[in-house]
C-alpha cells in the first residue's frame, strides 16, 4: 500500500505535468490567436466600408490591396514608423486628446473614390463596447459603420451589433451647416432637439444606456481628426 508521500509527491508530479502541457499548447496556439484577432479586425473595418464577406482570402486580399494604415497625432500629423496594430485603443481613447496617438485607415474603392474609417471604443452597460465608422471624402457624410460589444443585454443593448442600428448612420453628417462638429447623436426617437434630422440616428429602445455609451463614444473618438480631414481638404 502506498503512503501519503507518494501519494502527495505522484499528485505534485501530475500537477507539473499538466501544467507543462497547457503552458505549451496556450504558446503553440498564440500565433494562430492573434491572427485570428487581426482577420477579424480587418473583417470589421472593411464592414465598415460596406463591404462584407467571411472567406478569409477575400477579406486578406482586399484588405492589403485597398487599406492603408496611418497613425495620427493630435496636430493632424502622420506619425511615421507606428502601425495601429501596435496600440491599445482603450488606453489612447482614455489620454488626453493632445497625448493620444489615433489609427486611421483609408480605404480606396474600385472607382478611386476614398473613405477614411476611424475606430472607436468606449462603453456600454455592462463592459466595452468599439467599432469602426467610416466617412466619405468629403468628411462629412458616414459612409457605414460597424460596432460590437463584450456583454450587452441580448434584445436591448446587444443591438448596436446588429444591421438596423447600423445602417442607420450611412448618409449622416458630422458637421453642421457652418462647419462645426456636431457628430452622429443617439437619441431617443420621443426626444426634442436641436440636432438635426442629419446627424442623429434612434437609439435603442430599452437600451438607453448602451446608446449614450455610442454616442458619448463617437463624440469622444472622431473629432480629434477633423484637424488632419482639413488639411487634407486644402492640399
Amino acid at each position: 500500500m502506498h503512503n501519503n508521500r507518494y501519494t502527495f509527491l505522484y499528485a505534485i508530479a501530475i500537477s507539473v505535468v499538466t501544467a507543462v502541457i497547457l503552458a505549451l499548447t496556450s504558446e503553440g496556439l498564440r500565433p494562430r490567436q492573434e491572427a485570428n484577432v487581426a482577420l477579424d479586425n480587418k473583417k470589421n473595418i472593411l464592414k465598415s466600408v460596406l463591404f462584407d464577406s467571411e472567406s478569409r482570402q477575400e477579406v486578406e486580399s482586399k484588405y492589403n490591396s485597398d487599406v492603408k494604415e496611418l497613425v495620427l497625432n493630435s496636430k493632424g500629423e502622420v506619425l511615421e514608423g507606428i502601425k495601429p496594430s501596435t496600440l491599445n485603443l482603450k488606453r489612447e481613447v482614455n489620454k488626453p486628446v493632445d497625448e493620444r496617438k489615433m489609427p486611421l485607415y483609408e480605404y480606396t474603392g474600385e472607382n478611386g473614390q476614398k473613405a477614411y474609417v476611424i475606430p472607436v471604443y468606449g462603453v456600454g452597460l455592462w463592459g466595452p463596447i468599439w467599432g469602426f465608422i467610416s466617412l466619405q471624402d468629403d468628411f462629412n457624410t458616414v459612409k457605414g459603420a460597424f460596432f460590437d460589444h463584450k456583454g450587452e443585454t441580448p434584445g436591448l443593448g446587444a443591438e448596436i451589433a446588429e444591421a438596423p442600428f447600423q445602417r442607420q448612420f450611412q448618409g449622416k453628417k458630422i458637421l453642421d451647416e457652418n462647419g462645426g462638429f456636431i457628430s452622429i447623436n443617439v437619441l431617443k426617437t420621443t426626444m426634442k432637439s436641436d440636432v438635426p434630422q442629419a446627424s442623429r440616428v434612434d437609439a435603442i429602445s430599452g437600451g438607453t444606456i448602451t446608446s449614450t455609451g455610442v454616442d458619448n463614444m463617437i463624440k469622444n473618438c472622431m473629432e480629434p481628426y477633423l484637424l488632419y480631414f482639413e488639411k487634407l481638404k486644402t492640399n
